[in-house]
């Protein structure tokens, strides 16, 4: 069973890899379902990371149709995972109806080449879960990661398994979003999924002795003396469980 971390920095991919996941998914804005990361935090990963990188490419939060000039973006960051010594990238082109974007996502797989390519969850906002499958094979796509276009995986678990069903080992389908410690196992089961995209955090609080409280970098309900960091430990002990569950 592959373990995949989703995480919001290169300190938090360090913290996956003490919880023993496979392999990171590396953004940012996870706020805005996850951007690309920059040039630094990828290279920092790289240099200190012993399991598998993955890179999302995605310049924006919102939706994704996106503009020529977005698309030069998606190239150039593309090329900069490259470059970086990333093992694979994440990234999902839709067109106005719905569909999988076949001819620029063809663009990008060969580009992306010999990297892993997983399509992210673009795939939910698909008007044809299974025509978007097809394409998606059809272009060589290594893996899906979806939560079964509903809010959450477990609650998208009936795609989801039906996706594997027709799939029938030609794609990987990875759920992810809100598989917990409380419901991955059950989820495995039911799906017959052989990945699985967690996101465990904790809330890490500032080393700041002095703290002013009436200024706000961001949003004024977002604490300005903590951090989200990826939580190791309930990496581990999801780990020790889903390895016990599924030898």
């Amino acid at each position: 069973m592959i373990i995949e971390a989703c995480v919001n920095s290169a300190i938090s991919a360090i913290e996956a890899q003490k919880g023993r996941a496979d392999r990171v998914e590396l953004c940012e804005n996870h706020h805005d379902g996850g951007t690309t990361p920059s040039a630094g935090s990828i290279q920092f990963a790289r240099n200190n990371l012993q399991i598998g990188l993955f890179v999302m490419i995605r310049p924006r939060g919102g939706d994704f149709l996106y503009s020529d000039d977005e698309f030069e973006i998606l190239k150039e960051d593309i090329r900069m995972a490259k470059n970086l010594g990333a093992d694979g990238v994440v990234f999902g082109i839709l067109l106005p109806d719905g569909s999988i974007d076949i001819k620029r996502m063809k663009e990008l797989v060969t580009l992306s080449r010999p990297l892993g390519v997983t399509c992210h969850r673009a795939f939910d906002m698909t008007s044809d879960p299974f025509k978007a499958m097809e394409d998606l094979i059809s272009l060589g796509i290594d893996r899906i990661l979806t939560s079964g276009q509903q809010p959450t995986a477990p609650q998208g678990a009936g795609l989801i398994r039906e996706l594997i069903a027709r799939s029938k080992g030609r794609i990987i389908i990875m759920p992810g979003s809100g598989v917990k410690e409380h419901n991955v196992v059950e989820l495995i089961r039911v799906t017959g999924a052989k990945e699985v995209h967690l996101h465990l955090e904790k809330q890490e609080p500032s080393r700041m002795i002095f703290e002013e409280h009436s200024v706000f970098m961001g949003k004024t309900d977002q604490p300005e003396y903590e951090h989200t960091i990826t939580d190791s430990e309930r990496f581990r002990k999801i780990r020790l469980v889903v390895d016990d569950t599924f030898p």
